[in-house]
């Protein structure tokens, strides 16, 4: 039971200190934005041959890299509104378009 708890924290520790090295990089590979994303790698090279991710190719093209700022602005870019902002945008596109009068 020791080890095991010894085990634990030691993956928690490594998982930890992955995290804080990453959040120090400007330029990560694959295996590094897997980690910082959760995505898996092989759906990362799906983003990537379907130019679905902005990323960047080494000289000969066998290495990939991403610019975590623009990956975090992808990973931004489609913001799903929240139920509140879309009642007040239909309150708002009603009250602009009630031109006869009528009732809401």
């Amino acid at each position: 039971m020791n080890e095991a708890i010894k085990e634990y924290f030691q993956q928690r520790f490594d998982e930890l200190q992955q995290q804080i090295l990453l959040s120090n990089k400007s330029v990560l590979n694959v295996k590094e934005l897997a980690t910082l994303t959760g995505l898996s790698v092989g759906y990362i090279y799906n983003l990537v041959s379907g130019k679905k991710i902005p990323h960047y190719k080494s000289d000969g093209g066998k290495l990939t890299f991403f610019k975590k700022s623009e990956v975090e602005a992808w990973l931004c870019a489609t913001r799903v509104p929240t139920y509140t902002e879309v009642e007040q945008q239909a309150i708002a596109y009603c009250v602009g378009n009630n031109k006869k009068g009528g009732k809401l």
